[in-house]
This record gives C-alpha cells, structure tokens and sequence, in this order.
C-alpha cells in the first residue's frame, strides 16, 4: 500500500503536466496535420537555403603541421586499448575452453 502511494504523487504530476501541454495548442503547431499525415514533405535543399545551412558538399578545413598526427594519435589512443581487452578476453575464453 505505501509502494503505491509513493508513486502516486509522480503520476498524478505527469498527468497534470500532460493536461496542461494538452491546453495549450501553440506548443506543436503540426501535430494535428502531422498525426493525420496531411504535412507534405519538404525538398531538403529548400530547408537547407531557407534555414541558411551550409550545403552537402563543403570545403575541408586546412590542416595545421601537426595536425593529422594528432588526429592518428588519438585514434590509435583511442583503439588499441580497447582491441587489446577484447583479444585478451577471446585468448582467455579460448585457454579456459580448450584447456
């Protein structure tokens, strides 16, 4: 009996919440159209020149002298632990296994 009272303040505050979301309409503008699915699509290049994004195709950033050493540095920091543990594991199965 207490379980239920504990949880019943939290659900009694989600629905709450979910009635006044429900009260307010300009929250979701589109939900009604989208949940019926009346909202056309929209050509990703006219949201892209709408919303002044930069396009697919971009210009790669110059690399500084050192840079790409960094970023194989850092790659293989990142990697090779983790290659390590895991053919560590597969060699201990196997001993343990075939033993």
């Amino acid at each position: 009996m207490g379980e239920a009272m504990l949880f019943q303040r939290k659900i009694d505050r989600a629905f709450k919440k979910l009635h006044e979301e429900s009260d307010h309409p300009e929250i979701d503008h589109f939900a009604k159209e989208r949940k019926m699915g009346k909202m056309k699509m929209e050509d990703p290049e006219e949201r892209r020149a709408r919303e002044s994004l930069p396009s697919e195709e971009y210009e790669m950033p110059e690399l500084e002298k050192n840079d790409f050493l960094a970023m194989v540095l850092a790659a293989l920091l990142t990697i090779l632990p983790v290659a390590l543990i895991v053919l560590l594991v597969i060699a201990l199965a196997g001993y343990f296994l075939f033993m």
